[in-house]
Protein backbone atom coordinates (compact mmCIF):
# COMPACT_ATOMS: atom_id res chain seq x y z
CA UNK A 1 0.00 0.00 0.00
CA UNK A 2 1.28 3.46 -0.94
CA UNK A 3 0.90 6.92 0.58
CA UNK A 4 -1.42 8.11 -2.21
CA UNK A 5 -3.87 5.33 -1.37
CA UNK A 6 -4.48 6.36 2.24
CA UNK A 7 -3.57 10.06 2.44
CA UNK A 8 -6.11 12.75 3.16
CA UNK A 9 -6.20 15.05 0.16
CA UNK A 10 -8.12 17.97 1.63
CA UNK A 11 -5.31 19.31 3.77
CA UNK A 12 -5.95 22.32 5.95
CA UNK A 13 -2.82 24.47 5.92
CA UNK A 14 -1.61 27.73 7.32
CA UNK A 15 0.99 30.25 6.13
CA UNK A 16 4.10 31.16 8.13
CA UNK A 17 2.81 34.74 8.52
CA UNK A 18 -0.54 33.65 10.00
CA UNK A 19 -1.25 34.60 13.61
CA UNK A 20 -0.69 31.83 16.15
CA UNK A 21 -4.15 32.46 17.62
CA UNK A 22 -5.77 31.74 14.26
CA UNK A 23 -3.79 28.51 13.86
CA UNK A 24 -4.96 27.41 17.32
CA UNK A 25 -8.56 28.21 16.37
CA UNK A 26 -8.23 26.16 13.16
CA UNK A 27 -6.93 23.17 15.14
CA UNK A 28 -9.81 23.36 17.62
CA UNK A 29 -12.57 24.00 15.08
CA UNK A 30 -11.43 21.14 12.84
CA UNK A 31 -10.63 18.73 15.67
CA UNK A 32 -7.10 18.14 14.39
CA UNK A 33 -3.78 18.24 16.21
CA UNK A 34 -1.45 19.67 13.58
CA UNK A 35 -1.25 21.79 10.44
CA UNK A 36 1.32 21.84 7.66
CA UNK A 37 2.78 25.31 7.18
CA UNK A 38 3.16 26.14 3.48
CA UNK A 39 4.63 29.06 1.56
CA UNK A 40 2.96 30.84 -1.36
CA UNK A 41 4.11 28.04 -3.72
CA UNK A 42 2.57 25.30 -1.53
CA UNK A 43 5.99 24.07 -0.34
CA UNK A 44 6.01 22.63 3.18
CA UNK A 45 8.16 24.93 5.34
CA UNK A 46 7.09 23.68 8.76
CA UNK A 47 4.37 22.14 10.84
CA UNK A 48 2.50 23.60 13.79
CA UNK A 49 1.00 21.27 16.33
CA UNK A 50 -0.88 21.35 19.60
CA UNK A 51 2.44 20.62 21.28
CA UNK A 52 3.98 23.77 19.79
CA UNK A 53 1.05 25.85 21.00
CA UNK A 54 0.78 24.28 24.46
CA UNK A 55 4.14 25.84 25.31
CA UNK A 56 2.39 29.23 25.27
CA UNK A 57 0.06 28.04 28.04
CA UNK A 58 2.82 26.54 30.14
CA UNK A 59 5.12 28.08 32.66
CA UNK A 60 8.63 28.54 31.31
CA UNK A 61 11.28 26.83 33.38
CA UNK A 62 14.78 28.24 33.25
CA UNK A 63 17.35 25.46 32.81
CA UNK A 64 19.17 24.52 36.00
CA UNK A 65 22.86 25.37 35.93
CA UNK A 66 25.94 25.51 38.15
CA UNK A 67 28.99 27.71 38.03
CA UNK A 68 32.32 25.93 38.04
CA UNK A 69 35.63 27.77 37.64
CA UNK A 70 33.88 30.87 36.28
CA UNK A 71 32.04 28.78 33.67
CA UNK A 72 28.34 28.18 33.53
CA UNK A 73 27.45 24.52 33.10
CA UNK A 74 23.86 23.82 32.17
CA UNK A 75 22.45 20.64 33.65
CA UNK A 76 19.45 20.85 31.35
CA UNK A 77 19.20 21.58 27.64
CA UNK A 78 19.57 25.36 27.05
CA UNK A 79 18.78 24.94 23.33
CA UNK A 80 15.38 23.47 24.18
CA UNK A 81 14.80 26.40 26.54
CA UNK A 82 15.67 28.90 23.77
CA UNK A 83 13.24 27.16 21.40
CA UNK A 84 10.55 27.15 24.09
CA UNK A 85 11.05 30.87 24.70
CA UNK A 86 10.59 31.58 20.98
CA UNK A 87 7.37 29.56 20.94
CA UNK A 88 6.21 31.10 24.23
CA UNK A 89 6.38 34.66 22.87
CA UNK A 90 5.44 33.82 19.25
CA UNK A 91 2.69 35.79 17.58
CA UNK A 92 3.16 34.37 14.09
CA UNK A 93 3.15 30.72 13.04
CA UNK A 94 6.72 30.95 11.70
CA UNK A 95 7.96 31.64 15.22
CA UNK A 96 6.07 28.76 16.85
CA UNK A 97 6.21 26.05 14.16
CA UNK A 98 8.54 23.08 14.00
CA UNK A 99 10.82 23.64 11.03
CA UNK A 100 12.21 20.14 10.67
CA UNK A 101 9.41 18.33 8.86
CA UNK A 102 9.59 14.82 7.50
CA UNK A 103 7.71 14.60 4.19
CA UNK A 104 7.13 11.65 1.87
CA UNK A 105 6.34 11.25 -1.81
CA UNK A 106 3.02 9.81 -3.00
CA UNK A 107 4.61 6.48 -3.93
CA UNK A 108 6.19 5.90 -0.50
CA UNK A 109 5.11 2.56 0.98
CA UNK A 110 2.94 2.93 4.10
CA UNK A 111 5.34 0.63 5.97
CA UNK A 112 8.10 3.25 5.52
CA UNK A 113 5.78 5.99 6.75
CA UNK A 114 4.95 3.98 9.86
CA UNK A 115 8.67 3.53 10.48
CA UNK A 116 9.27 7.29 10.15
CA UNK A 117 6.42 8.04 12.55
CA UNK A 118 7.67 5.56 15.12
CA UNK A 119 11.35 6.49 14.85
CA UNK A 120 10.69 10.26 14.94
CA UNK A 121 7.74 10.12 17.39
CA UNK A 122 5.53 12.15 15.06
CA UNK A 123 1.79 11.91 14.42
CA UNK A 124 1.53 13.17 10.85
CA UNK A 125 3.56 13.20 7.64
CA UNK A 126 2.86 15.59 4.76
CA UNK A 127 2.78 14.01 1.30
CA UNK A 128 4.36 15.92 -1.58
CA UNK A 129 4.55 15.74 -5.37
CA UNK A 130 7.28 17.82 -7.02
CA UNK A 131 7.96 19.32 -3.57
CA UNK A 132 4.38 20.64 -3.31
CA UNK A 133 1.88 19.49 -0.70
CA UNK A 134 -0.77 17.12 -2.06
CA UNK A 135 -1.89 15.30 1.09
CA UNK A 136 -1.18 14.29 4.64
CA UNK A 137 -1.06 10.98 6.45
CA UNK A 138 -1.89 10.78 10.13
CA UNK A 139 -1.75 7.84 12.49
CA UNK A 140 -5.54 7.74 12.17
CA UNK A 141 -5.28 7.33 8.37
CA UNK A 142 -3.00 4.35 8.89
CA UNK A 143 -5.40 2.80 11.40
CA UNK A 144 -8.33 3.30 8.98
CA UNK A 145 -6.36 1.54 6.23
CA UNK A 146 -5.65 -1.39 8.54
CA UNK A 147 -9.32 -1.72 9.42
CA UNK A 148 -10.31 -1.67 5.72
CA UNK A 149 -7.61 -4.23 4.84
CA UNK A 150 -8.41 -6.59 7.71
CA UNK A 151 -12.14 -5.94 7.92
Amino acid sequence: MLAREIMSRDVITVSPEEKVDKAARILVENKISGLPVVDANNHVVGIITEKDLIIRASELKVPFYVTLFDSIIFLENPIRFNNDVKKYIATQVKDAMTRKVFVVEEDTPVSEIVEIMQKRAINRVPVVRNDKLVGIITRNDILKSLVKTNG
